[in-house]
């Protein structure tokens, strides 16, 4: 499966704030403004305030979700964008919604009642996208249960792996067809994560080891140090099968080697992880003028899901570049964040597709996106 498709999630009978709240780009004129700098009057927090502020549009309180009739795991990452926020700020504004969120969602899911609900899908990777903003909600709560959901997506998500290709999880349920990255980084830092936060853990531990080495030996990384979508399992192999180098696969095995980095100071994981990102700040069709772009947005062919892959990727390179002696990839982070705020934004603090500008259209997948890149730079 050479390019990554999504099946669309909708809510029967929910009302998607963002047809009547959220403006479209042809509504809301972009905002003139000159490349911020260091001095601009707006801190980084008041632009990341205005950005969740703006997100929260989106939201929709009857189903828990932002944008309803977008997929599924975006509401996932939103919440996990705004929970970064609330980490980094002290705000607990929208606690209230945050809890709503997930009261709603934790229950059994309409398209996959057998999963038991506990954000248990028919893609791997949306449980484990849900299962990584409970470990950021019990960060901030110290609430076991948070915790413990975590758990019990990190059981789903192993019994769902087997030794075809010698191990790995799949992505696609019940059909089990394909084994691609992203589970796979998700699962990866799951289980790292929980091994930081469980206090004499060895079990999951040993699990974040045996996951980054069967990951690291897959073939997924290929020669130029960039992550492919996955292996060709689909036509009954186990090589790369030369997929689109998203930037959320190249984003989301830094968190898991900076968590596993933080259970054994390996410093052997931080070279990993700089040698992916030097090779995404070193790639013409990754970092064209240095800002990062999706493959897909010269064409103008990004769909919702890939509208939101590059704040993943400013997450995770956050978490990496947090433990690396003199922050060597904070300037990079900061220039996303000044491009985007300086020519990718309206007037009501909506971001568009491209950091480079120009604004285009405002979408949850989008906002929530920029929510995580300014977050990053906090």
């Amino acid at each position: 499966m050479p390019e990554r498709i999504r099946r669309l999630r909708m809510t029967a009978g929910s009302t998607a704030c963002a047809a009547i709240l959220c403006l479209m780009g042809a509504a809301v004129p972009a905002r003139a403004v000159t490349a911020s700098t260091p001095g601009d009057a707006a801190s980084s927090r008041a632009k990341a305030t205005a950005a969740v502020d703006a997100m929260m549009g989106f939201y929709d309180r009857n189903t828990g979700r932002w944008d309803p009739e977008s997929p599924w795991w975006q509401s996932g990452n939103a919440l996990q964008a705004l929970l970064d926020y609330m980490a980094k700020t002290g705000s607990r504004t929208y606690m209230p919604e945050v809890r709503n969120t997930i009261a709603l969602q934790r229950r059994p899911l309409d398209w996959w009642p057998q999963g038991g609900g506990e954000f248990r899908a028919d893609s791997t990777d949306d449980t484990g996208w849900w299962a990584l903003a409970m470990v950021r909600m019990y960060d901030l709560t110290h609430d076991k249960q948070y915790l413990d959901i975590a758990r019990t997506d990190e059981a789903y998500m192993r019994q769902n792996g087997d030794d075809t290709c010698g191990g790995g999880i799949w992505w696609d349920l019940p059909g089990k067809t394909y084994k691609n990255a992203i589970s796979n980084e998700l699962y990866f830092k799951l289980v790292a994560s929980l091994h930081n936060r469980i206090p004499r853990d060895t079990v999951y531990l040993d699990r974040a080891r045996q996951s980054w080495k069967w990951f690291g030996n897959s073939g997924m990384i290929n020669d130029d140090h960039l992550v492919n979508d996955g292996l060709n399992t689909q036509s009954g192999g186990c090589a790369n099968n030369g997929g689109t180098t998203w930037t959320y696969n190249q984003g989301v095995v830094l968190g898991g080697l900076a968590e596993l980095y933080r259970g054994t100071h390996d410093r052997q994981l931080l070279t990993e992880g700089r040698k992916i990102t030097d090779a995404v700040i070193a790639s013409p069709a990754l970092s064209p003028n240095g800002i990062l772009t999706e493959t897909c947005e010269p064409a103008g062919g990004c769909n919702a899901d890939q509208s939101s892959f590059k704040g993943v990727f400013a997450r995770n390179l956050a978490e990496l570049d947090a433990l690396l002696p003199g922050r060597p990839y904070r300037a990079y982070l900061d220039a996303q964040a000044r491009s985007a705020y300086a020519h990718d934004r309206n007037s009501a603090d909506q971001y568009g597709l491209s950091w480079a500008g120009p604004f285009d259209s405002a979408a949850i997948g989008r906002q929530e996106s920029a929510v995580s890149l300014l977050t990053a730079v906090l």
